[in-house]
């Protein structure tokens, strides 16, 4: 039992060193890496180009002016990769002295060659005709907002989708609203209400009423 306790106040003296001394080292490891990343052909700043810690889900993206600015570890590789232009990958030095970094990264066009493309003519006027008339062309989209915001399509819409939580909640509410409203009375009748008469005529003429 007494060694046990000589065990346990040893540990207990040096454990808060050894931790002390690894919080040190990870400190020391943490590097504020910053730069501006310019095109190499005519030095001019590169904005929204992906700052990306390989092999990790940390990164960043450039500001307007090409300049950013990240933590990384000693020893991390970091790939500047942006449309149209070779990625490049750095590494973080493991010997580096400080916590702080700076680059600047020049980035090189990247030249995409597409297949070639061969032009034919219609082998007659009248075929060219013919297709150019039958020839479709997909809506773009204010043909598809127009579409969508036509009122026959609007009724449809209405009609057929279900109500969501909400308005099924506050249907619900209302009707508990009027049950507790005539509450051991009999509810008024519309028979002679000029607005629901109003309405339902203009139920009938919508058609409302159809069999469907």
């Amino acid at each position: 039992m007494k060694k046990f306790l000589q065990y346990i106040i040893v540990l207990a003296f040096f454990t808060p060193f050894k931790l002390f001394a690894q919080f040190e080292q990870v400190q020391d490891s943490v590097v504020q890496l910053y730069g501006v990343v310019m095109t190499a052909d005519s030095l001019r700043a590169l904005p929204s180009v992906s700052v990306v810690i390989r092999n990790t889900t940390r990164g960043t993206m450039t500001n307007e002016q090409g300049v950013f600015s990240i933590v990384v570890l000693k020893g991390d590789q970091v790939e500047f990769t942006s449309v149209g232009f070779k990625p490049k990958l750095i590494d973080i030095p493991r010997s580096l002295q400080g916590n702080q970094f700076s680059v600047i990264q020049l980035m090189v066009t990247d030249t995409a060659y597409l297949p070639a493309t061969i032009i034919k003519p219609r082998p007659s006027r009248a075929q060219f005709e013919r297709d150019f008339v039958n020839t479709r062309v997909p809506d773009d989209q204010y043909e598809i907002a127009r579409q969508n915001t036509d009122e026959a399509k609007r009724r449809i819409l209405a009609a057929s989708l279900p109500a969501d939580g909400r308005e099924a909640t506050n249907y619900n509410l209302r009707q508990t609203a009027n049950r507790t409203y005539y509450a051991g009375q009999l509810p008024p009748m519309n028979l002679l209400n000029p607005a629901a008469w109003s309405e339902f005529i203009k139920a009938w003429k919508r058609g409302d009423f159809k069999k469907k």
